[in-house]
C-alpha cells in the first residue's frame, strides 16, 4: 500500500488501522482531513477546538485507543489531526493514539478500556482525567486545545 497502512481486524477491538510499512519516530503516519463539522460531539466525532467537532475522512476515525499509544497527534494547517509515530513503528504493528490526546472528555466509550497494554488505566479516559505524569510524557504529541482547557480549567477552580 502506497500510504503505509490498512484496515484490518483487530483482536478484542473489531478493526484496526495496522502498518504495512515501517514508520520512524517523528513520521507523519496518517495525514488527517476533516469531512464534515458537527454541532455537537459524537460517538466518532474527534474534538478539534473546545466545543468543536468533526469528522474525518477515512481510516483516521478507525484508528484505536491504547493507553501506550505509538501515534500521538498534531494538528495540521486544516485544523485535522496527524498522527505521528512517537516511536518506530514495524510492518503489520497496530497504529494506535490515546484518545486523550484529541479529547478532554470522553464520554462514548465503555467504562472498561480494552487496550491490553501493560500499563492499561483500566479505563478510556480524556486529557481532563489523564494522570499528571502521562500529559507530560505526551508532551508535543497532543492536540494543543487540551493544553489551553486544562489552563482555563485549573485557574477557575483557584
Amino acid at each position: 500500500m502506497v500510504d503505509g497502512f490498512e484496515l484490518r481486524v483487530s483482536e478484542r477491538k473489531g478493526e484496526g488501522v495496522f502498518a504495512t510499512r515501517s514508520f520512524k519516530a517523528g513520521e507523519i503516519v496518517m495525514v488527517g482531513v476533516i469531512e464534515k463539522r458537527l454541532k455537537k460531539n459524537h460517538s466518532h466525532a474527534s474534538q478539534i477546538g473546545e466545543n468543536e467537532y468533526v469528522f474525518h475522512a477515512g481510516s483516521i476515525s478507525k484508528v484505536n485507543h491504547s493507553c501506550d499509544p505509538n501515534c500521538g497527534i498534531r494538528i495540521n494547517e486544516t485544523g485535522a489531526h496527524d498522527f505521528v509515530a512517537i516511536r518506530e513503528i514495524s510492518v503489520d504493528e497496530e497504529i494506535t493514539f490515546d484518545y486523550a490526546m484529541r479529547n478532554y472528555g470522553v464520554d462514548y466509550f465503555p467504562k472498561e478500556c480494552m487496550c491490553g497494554s501493560e500499563i492499561c488505566r483500566g479505563k478510556v479516559t480524556g486529557w481532563k482525567d489523564l494522570p499528571e505524569a502521562r500529559k507530560k510524557i505526551y508532551e508535543g504529541f497532543v492536540a494543543p486545545y487540551l493544553i489551553e482547557m486544562d489552563a482555563k480549567y485549573c485557574a477557575e477552580q483557584t
